[in-house]
């Protein structure tokens, strides 16, 4: 079909930012999200097993040979709109009324140039979340978020392909299930997100500045709003001091991200928790423990966890493999070497010393492709 690309001789670890994972039997490119949906809709129909990749900014893949077909999604198409119809594939006409703005982009786009675009057009709205990795498509799947935004309090609507249903559609965020870094697609192949729609504040206001450092570094009070592009380049400045941003000359970029979510804990399991850090480092240090109100309970921070339970920055040495990043304890990095299993021990070795430390369980982020933890 046209769009569809076959790309001989690839092996994952070249498309994933861990750098790490073995050669699939096929992967098919595709330009079009039509042409995604046929390539998928082909393969389940042939009962294929699929793995369908955007950036590759959230895969542990085993090495071996995979018995799989990579469909990479290619379609990077950006369109901004205000409060016109839509006449997409299964869209319903219920596009605000008001003038609002609106970006429509391909799911295959990678998400910063995504960011980059709406700043640079004097938009706000996405400016937090500059720097991450990965494609847009993965943005509603993991709600992704940093510094005080994530993507439920920005998404409009989510253009998917229901392979059980056979149904390419538009749907609004309430379909999504959009919890802390997680939604009903999260840890299924249920659908395909094709594209997806946010809403941009065209006045160039940015989104409130929620997060204490960033406003610190801005200079204003927490809830105030400023130039949009003032806030990218702080953030991006942040993210760079702790290795989170792409950079193909710094190995403690090559890795899957914040390895861990930020647990949440029920609210009366968090004197506990503070009593078994006081009782390992001191009534100082836990009352200090970061901890703030959550969905479901109180989120306290991996990093800072991470870190008390004994795991300092580039553990476990200089030679290791698989090591933690030496600017950010809570990214597991490929120091150029490291296989799946390397990553996957230092993975177990960390969620098992904080539960060890402070009875406080840790969830890995990344999808896991031939491989567990």
């Amino acid at each position: 079909m046209r769009g569809i690309d076959p790309v001989p001789g690839a092996r994952l670890a070249d498309l994933t930012t861990l750098r790490i994972g073995g050669r699939p039997r096929a992967l098919l490119e595709c330009a079009t999200a039509d042409a995604v949906v046929a390539a998928v809709r082909a393969l389940d129909a042939a009962d294929v097993p699929v793995l369908v990749l955007g950036g590759g900014s959230n895969l542990v893949v085993a090495g071996d040979d995979l018995d799989l077909v990579v469909v990479a999604l290619r379609n990077r198409e950006v369109d901004y709109l205000t409060g016109v119809a839509d006449d997409r594939p299964g869209a319903a006409d219920d596009r605000p009324g008001d003038g609002r703005l609106i970006v429509r982009a391909g799911a295959g786009l990678t998400w910063d140039e995504l960011v980059a675009d709406t700043v640079g057009r004097g938009y706000g709205g996405l400016e937090c979340l500059s720097g991450i990795p990965g494609s847009v498509g993965a943005t509603p799947v993991q709600n992704v978020g940093a510094y005080g935004v994530e993507v439920a309090q920005i998404l409009h609507r989510v253009r998917w392909f229901d392979r059980a249903t056979g149904v390419d559609e538009w749907v609004t965020p309430d379909a999504l299930g959009l919890g802390y870094r997680t939604s009903v697609l999260k840890s299924t192949d249920r659908a395909v997100v094709l594209e997806v729609e946010f809403h941009l504040d065209p006045d160039g206001r940015s989104e409130p500045i929620r997060y204490a450092e960033l406003a610190g570094r801005l200079g204003v009070a927490p809830g105030d709003r400023t130039d949009p592009a003032v806030v990218r380049r702080t953030v991006l400045e942040l993210r760079r001091g702790k290795g989170m941003v792409l950079d193909d000359d710094d190995a403690d970029t090559w890795s899957a991200g914040s390895f861990f979510t930020n647990p949440v804990v029920a609210e009366d399991e968090l004197p506990t928790v503070r009593s078994r850090v006081a009782d390992r480092l001191g009534t100082a240090q836990a009352e200090q423990m970061p901890a703030f109100s959550a969905p479901g309970g109180v989120k306290l921070s991996a990093g800072w966890l991470i870190e008390r339970a004994g795991f300092s920055k580039g553990h476990p040495s200089s030679s290791s493999p698989a090591r933690l990043s030496t600017k950010h304890a809570l990214a597991l990095t490929n120091r150029g070497r490291a296989t799946a299993d390397d990553v996957i021990a230092l993975a177990r070795e960390v969620r098992d010393g904080v539960r060890e430390a402070f009875g406080v369980e840790l969830h890995p982020e990344p999808v896991w492709v031939g491989c567990r933890i």
